[in-house]
């Protein structure tokens, strides 16, 4: 382990905020006694609020921030592909976030990682969407949050078209495909409509309220349960 994840991994254990002593710090952090000595030491000099003393034990002042979080190559790796995926994937409002996401860890990184952030080897590309999304996803995941219900014209896999109000509940991506898990107020029931076969779309101003049997959550089991 590098001594800065060290450092900060033991600034972590002390915020807990109970009396821990030297060996068991040792033990959890699997150096030697010593070199907790010369950590905590280290870190009071750098202005970090440890109280305590050798042989009865060490705590953090209540209310102590941690620094901006560092990234080890494989965080580093995992953050910059999930990002690209979202800027690959998804609406032009949530890629946009993505970008300023990126921009955020840009500013605290380090001159040597910055060109693993620049010129990531791990990507995610987005010209496979089988079928052009042409509803604004953006005002959908705003009326998920909200917990408006949507009118929406579809069109099914026969091409049959019908009209629907939903209770937006969650999008999924699977194989390229997004995906909107909604309660139907049509078939009374949990329904998952494919976003490039929605016609047109309306956020509606009234608002779906968290009924037993028809939440997220409930949705989540019911695909459990009827996915072969």
């Amino acid at each position: 382990m590098r001594r800065a994840d060290r450092l900060f991994r033991l600034v972590q254990i002390l915020r807990r905020g109970r009396l821990i002593t030297a060996d068991k710090l040792a033990e959890e952090l699997e150096v030697s006694t010593r070199t907790v000595y010369r950590d905590i030491k280290d870190l009071i000099g750098s202005g970090v609020p440890v109280e305590g003393e050798a042989g009865v034990g060490y705590l953090l002042y209540e209310g102590y921030d941690l620094p901006p979080l560092m990234f080890d190559a494989e965080e580093l790796e995992a953050l910059t592909f999930g990002m690209t995926m979202v800027q690959a994937w998804a609406d032009p409002k949530l890629a946009l976030a993505a970008t300023d996401v990126l921009q955020k860890i840009d500013s605290v990184l380090p001159d040597l990682l910055r060109p693993r952030l620049a010129k990531p080897n791990l990507v995610a590309h987005g010209d496979a969407l089988p079928e052009p999304i042409t509803i604004d996803v953006g005002d959908l995941r705003h009326g998920i949050r909200k917990q408006n219900k949507v009118l929406i014209n579809y069109r099914d896999g026969r091409g049959d078209k019908s009209q629907r109000t939903l209770w937006p509940l969650g999008l999924q991506l699977y194989r390229a495909i997004w995906m909107l898990g909604a309660w139907c107020e049509l078939r009374k029931g949990f329904r998952v409509f494919r976003l490039d076969r929605i016609e047109q779309m309306i956020v509606l101003e009234e608002r779906f309220p968290n009924e037993r049997g028809k939440t997220y959550d409930d949705f989540l089991k019911h695909l459990e349960a009827t996915s072969p």
